[in-house]
């Protein structure tokens, strides 16, 4: 252990990685496609085009999941928002849009009374959990990639553009025998879409 006299920032909050990152000639700091217009002082993270405008001393964070909008010296605050979502037992306090296993992911693209839209990524030679729903069927596309399919006693291969339906209370199995990522759409439909309405038979990752 040796003394040493260096500058330290932890960038333990959005305003200390404004303080850290590379600055336009107002004090903007932007990661993603920010456009800012008579604004100063701000930093801005963008999934998708954000505007600035006539705006200081801000951060604006556009994520998936959430979009935040504070003062910088009022960020640290964001606590008080985790601490309002977990009161109302929100499912955001604990579960981003894009959710990642073991296997690879799936992203909530939409979801609505009786629906929900996932787009699913399966690495390759992963395979999910041989299981069944009781509340939910399931409608598989296959948009790149090549998907082995178990359902109850058939086991077929799916190619791009080709689909299955999986029937409520099917025992069901999806892997990737390819060397790329597999990527499907499914489409589920039920009066229940909540992911522990799961039943598991078999599965690689010791889940029950």
């Amino acid at each position: 252990m040796l003394p040493v006299d260096i500058g330290w920032n932890d960038v333990g909050s959005w305003s200390a990685l404004w303080e850290v990152s590379a600055q336009d000639a107002d004090g903007n700091a932007h990661h993603g496609d920010v456009i800012a217009i008579d604004s100063r002082n701000s930093y801005a993270y963008a999934r998708r085009l954000v505007a600035l405008v006539g705006v200081d001393d801000l951060v604006v964070v556009e994520t998936d999941d959430a979009v935040l909008v504070a003062r910088k010296d009022r960020v640290q605050q964001v606590k008080d928002v985790v601490a309002r979502l977990k009161a109302e037992a929100r499912p955001q306090a604990v579960l981003h849009r894009e959710v990642h296993r073991p296997w690879g992911s799936y992203d909530s693209i939409d979801i609505g009374d009786g629906f929900q839209v996932k787009r699913i990524k399966v690495k390759p030679g992963a395979r999910l959990s041989l299981q069944s729903h009781t509340r939910r069927a399931e409608h598989w596309v296959v948009v790149r990639g090549t998907a082995r399919v178990t359902r109850d006693n058939d086991v077929f291969e799916l190619l791009p553009n080709q689909s299955t339906y999986i029937p409520i209370g099917a025992r069901h199995r999806l892997e990737n025998p390819g060397r790329e990522m597999l990527e499907l759409i499914e489409v589920q439909s039920g009066d229940y879409l909540g992911e522990d309405d799961i039943v598991r038979y078999e599965d690689l990752y010791g889940r029950t």
